[in-house]
């Protein structure tokens, strides 16, 4: 069983049983729930199969539109589900959210903030996914507590490997996550923003975005010199994950299809991690595949 620590609001450890040599995670973000264009039934699948799986879920920002709010002038009476057209709109959508969400809760490891989300704290004064993290974890009562982390941060995946003296080696593969900015670009479609990023964070083994609703995966390399004058050739992998809201429909009209903007995939990644023996050396290797639509 993954024991997972949380060493600040957001920062998370998950620490492998002793001995386990490979992980895999469903990285999903964007799904905007409660928008009548979310697609369900792909999240569903999705989910499903993690759960089949019994593998980790994480939750890069926007798993909530919030758009439809009292004074939100984005609101549109065609983009609000009929369960939360009500007087306390926030509050049903968080308590909708809990009961369809309950299923998964086990698998579910972190979720981080969006836009959205963070939208509704600076002008509702109050924090949607907080309170639905804490609901979820009291009606569900998972085994694994379902962590809250925030609009950027890092998870981080410890495998600790037998051995006959009483150090056990171990290799940490870590991910910093960042939900995004920006419009993403229709040519460049956000890469621009993984090039910023690579230049200012150090360690990472993948730095993960979302926001821009697009999907790409692409290799960096670093060049390193250690304390004995090896050089080292790193790997750095450049994640972006696209939403699970399909806004271009059959291109009528609407806000997506009036600003030009073009069809988004859909779905998100799954992310295996190996630890193999190269040498003298342990080594983590990733890799990632799109999930089936």
């Amino acid at each position: 069983m993954i024991y997972t620590e949380k060493k600040s609001r957001n920062v998370h450890y998950l620490n492998l049983p002793v001995g386990q040599k490979e992980v895999e995670y469903l990285l999903i973000s964007d799904l905007h729930w409660d928008n009548p264009h979310c697609n369900r039934k792909l999240l569903k699948k999705h989910l499903d199969e993690a759960k089949e799986k019994n593998s980790k879920v994480f939750i890069n920002g926007d798993l909530f539109c919030l758009m439809q709010g009292k004074g939100d002038p984005r609101r549109s009476k065609d983009d609000i589900r009929p369960e939360h057209n009500n007087a306390k709109y926030l509050d049903s959508i968080i308590k909708t959210a809990v009961e369809w969400f309950k299923p998964y809760a086990e698998i579910i490891e972190v979720i981080g903030y969006g836009n959205h989300e963070t939208t509704i704290i600076k002008h509702q004064e109050t924090d949607v996914l907080e309170r639905f993290v804490e609901r979820l974890n009291t009606e569900a009562k998972p085994k694994n507590e379902v962590y809250l982390s925030g609009y950027g941060g890092w998870i981080c995946t410890k495998f600790t490997q037998e051995s006959k003296n009483k150090k056990k080696p171990s290799r940490t593969h870590k991910i910093k996550f960042h939900h995004g900015y920006g419009g993403g670009g229709p040519v460049t479609k956000g890469t621009i923003q993984h090039q910023r990023e690579a230049v200012k964070i150090a360690n990472a083994d993948l730095i993960w975005m979302a926001h821009v609703h697009e999907d790409y995966e692409m290799t960096y390399m670093q060049e390193s010199l250690d304390y004995l004058g090896n050089i080292t050739l790193k790997e750095i992998l450049m994640l972006r994950t696209p939403s699970y809201k399909e806004e271009y429909q059959d291109g009528f009209g609407g806000f997506h299809i009036e600003r030009g903007r073009p069809v988004k995939p859909l779905g998100g990644r799954w992310l295996k991690l190996s630890i193999n023996k190269e040498g003298e050396k342990r080594v983590i290797k990733q890799y990632t595949r799109k999930t089936e639509n």
